[in-house]
């Protein structure tokens, strides 16, 4: 009895490329046959090019392809999440499908899970014709992540990963918050894992959706699944202010007693109160991304919707 495996493509204006990654996918998959039963479920975040149009005839020719068309764009992670909510084999591979996740690692990471392993990771390195830019701003991005996280993330962790039914079956059952951070739940979740390095390739065609824009806001929501670090922070700043304030206050006393007067220095007053003003609303605005947070979790929305369904068993 073939072990069946379910792929799980999160897809947005790949028009360009879809096919091509395509028809990598599945030659790697038919020289897995008969050991593994495929079925490659596409995650369609609401699009404006030709992406569904394309893959709906891929679908037409093979019913080992299953569409499901979100309603609008839910993002790259929620994405994923509506796959691994549809997964019912014994293992979930997810990969972009941009062709920078080769599907060549496929059997790779298929041989680590019969190694035994729940969670098989994969590492990223760059090629030499990667940008510098994209090469230093991830970089950047898991620094300083880890630094402000306790959960350690690998330099170049990528969502491309291969996790179990057991892995499945927590995401499915018991992992639902809003602003899912993958690759940090995948980390805090446990079980047996191993990592699987390799090298990232430049898109053959479109162009990368994670701009500055973009990574700032998947950092801002990694930070705030895990980190109360910006809090002890703001916490702290406060601390010290009210401190000097209070020292300063003494000062003035102080200089009352023995001079008779309060010492000049209405510029420095200014300047002190501007720059508290200012540290105020830094740190509510902190604590406003923290309650902002909580307000989508309590509301209790769905963390995607799906329009359309193509190939569904």
């Amino acid at each position: 009895m073939p072990k069946k495996i379910d792929i799980v493509l999160p897809v947005y204006n790949e028009e360009a490329g879809i096919e091509m990654f395509n028809t990598a996918l599945f030659r790697v998959l038919s020289s897995l046959t008969p050991q593994y039963a495929f079925r490659v479920i596409y995650v369609l975040d609401r699009s404006s090019d030709r992406s569904f149009a394309v893959l709906k005839r891929l679908a037409e020719q093979n019913r080992q392809i299953t569409i499901l068309h979100l309603s609008r764009r839910f993002g790259h992670q929620m994405s994923l999440v509506a796959g691994i909510d549809r997964c019912k084999g014994d293992a979930v591979i997810m990969m972009d499908c941009d062709l920078q996740h080769p599907p060549e690692l496929v059997p790779e990471l298929l041989a680590r899970f019969e190694d035994g392993y729940d969670i098989v990771h994969t590492i990223r390195t760059y090629s030499g014709t990667v940008p510098w830019k994209k090469r230093l701003m991830s970089r950047a991005f898991y620094r300083l992540q880890n630094a402000l996280s306790p959960i350690e993330l690998r330099d170049g962790a990528a969502d491309f990963r291969l996790i179990s039914r057991k892995v499945v079956d927590v995401f499915q059952r018991d992992i639902r918050e809003h602003g899912q951070f993958l690759r940090a739940l995948f980390q805090w979740v446990g079980f047996s894992n191993i990592d699987v390095h390799f090298v990232s390739s430049p898109r053959v065609a479109g162009v990368t959706k994670y701009d500055v824009k973009r990574l700032l806001g998947f950092f801002i929501d990694g930070m705030l699944s895990f980190s109360k670090f910006p809090l002890r922070i703001a916490s702290a700043l406060g601390f010290i202010f009210s401190s000097l304030g209070l020292l300063y206050l003494v000062y003035l006393i102080i200089s009352f007693f023995v001079s008779g007067n309060f010492p000049p220095g209405y510029t420095s007053l200014i300047g002190v109160v501007l720059l508290i003003g200012g540290l105020q609303l830094i740190v509510l605005g902190v604590i406003g991304e923290y309650i902002g947070t909580i307000f989508d979790e309590v509301k209790r929305r769905p963390l995607y919707i799906i329009d359309d369904v193509v190939n569904d068993e």
